[in-house]
């Protein structure tokens, strides 16, 4: 359980990367991080530190925001490597999904687990990226399809924050898939997810933003639009999974919500982008999904740079078509298969991963922040999306509160 440190702390002798914008990586050497009451105080020069009770010397080490995965689906029942091995003999994703696999195979083993067993496995997951420095993850229901399911993922998404050193961001997924009970009345779903089942996940407050799968697959404009009016009734924050697999129009609509997030994006054009940008709405990018689904069309990373449009990162950790329990090995996929350069990389992690999620309050080293920080092995923040299997972090510190590696 997170918790926070009364006693101040400075670490001092660190190379931080502060995240700000004024310099690269707002990279700043020989320098110094007060901690007050799980708050960053103050950080400057270490020669002009203030005293505090307890000195951490970094020893020349890095010091970078503590690392934030802003979309996972970390909670869930069951396993899909056999559809891995389908994929790899040629069968596509869209195929496996028709015939009942993809999320619904999950669905059916959710529904299936307790909550002891989805907390069990999850656990086990989430302590992947705790060991990489993750202070915050976001985690999504939609594995469930039924209230009853839902609820208990939520439960369970919530109930993590109090057996491990992190906050968890949940979103309602509800509209992920449509369950096997309603293939022949979509419209009879929509309207259960919108009358029943977010107005009872709005009043048990176990969702802090409410997202949808906007695809040919999944989800119509049409249908997204229904539970996004219904998410905004509520006050509920909207996000959304779109153009991954086509050009369904799903990021124009997000944006004219106001989403804090479009995710996937690898099929949105131009106009998707502006919008994007005059909404403010963060793109996350999401490269494990790309990786193993061996897609082809790359997010316009070119367009979101011209459009000054925030870009994210995240592991897409899923049992089918991302999982990937490493988030600096995202780092270095964005960097290699979508171009991102390091400093972008470790931008979506943090900063831009906070802004995805509506979090001002971490993400950047300055004082009034957060102390959710991590320490690395490491003497530049380029290093951090470089290797595949190293393992950099010396610590983390969660409120303040130092969490070994």
């Amino acid at each position: 359980m997170p918790t926070t440190a009364s006693a101040s702390l400075l670490i001092t002798n660190a190379r931080i990367a502060t995240m700000a914008e004024h310099v690269p990586y707002g990279r700043a050497d020989e320098s110094a991080v007060l901690i007050e009451k799980g708050m960053i105080a103050w950080t400057g020069p270490a020669s002009d530190a203030p005293r505090a009770k307890s000195t951490l010397d970094a020893e020349g080490r890095l010091l970078s925001p503590g690392l934030i995965d802003c979309h996972t689906h970390l909670v869930f029942g069951g396993n899909r490597a056999d559809e891995f091995e389908q994929r790899l003999n040629g069968v596509p994703y869209a195929d496996i999904a028709k015939a009942g696999g993809g999320i619904l195979s999950t669905v059916r083993a959710t529904r299936a687990a307790s909550e002891r067993e989805l907390m069990a496995s999850a656990l086990v997951r989430l302590g992947c990226l705790l060991r990489e420095g993750v202070t915050t993850v976001e985690i999504k229901s939609g594995y469930g399809l039924d209230l009853e399911t839902e609820l208990r993922m939520l439960r369970v998404a919530r109930a993590l924050a109090g057996e491990r050193p992190v906050d968890v961001v949940t979103s309602f997924l509800g509209a992920h898939a449509l369950p096997p009970e309603f293939r022949n009345d979509r419209q009879a779903y929509v309207t259960l997810l919108c009358e029943k089942v977010l107005p009872a996940v709005a009043k048990a407050k176990l969702a802090d933003a409410v997202d949808a799968f906007c695809e040919t697959i999944a989800f119509s404009l049409e249908e997204t639009e229904a539970v996004f009016k219904t998410a905004s009734s509520l006050d509920l924050p909207l996000k959304l999974h779109a153009e991954q697999l086509s050009n369904m129009g799903g990021v124009k609509l997000a944006a004219r919500y106001g989403a804090l997030s479009c995710d996937h994006i690898e099929y949105v054009d131009e106009e998707g982008v502006a919008a994007m940008a005059k909404a403010g709405t963060t793109a996350v990018l999401l490269p494990g999904a790309f990786y193993y689904l061996r897609e082809r069309q790359a997010p316009p990373v070119a367009l979101l740079r011209r459009y000054g449009v925030p870009i994210a990162i995240a592991t897409d950790l899923n049992p089918g078509s991302s999982p990937v329990h490493s988030l600096l090995t995202t780092m270095n996929m964005a960097c290699v298969l979508f171009g991102l350069t390091p400093e972008e990389a470790l931008r979506g992690v943090t900063v831009n991963a906070a802004r995805a999620l509506g979090l001002g309050d971490r993400g950047i080293i300055a004082a009034g922040k957060k102390a959710d920080l991590a320490l690395w092995n490491v003497e530049a923040p380029g290093h951090l999306a470089y290797p595949l299997g190293l393992d950099p972090l010396h610590c983390a510190f969660k409120n303040g509160q130092e969490i070994a590696a």
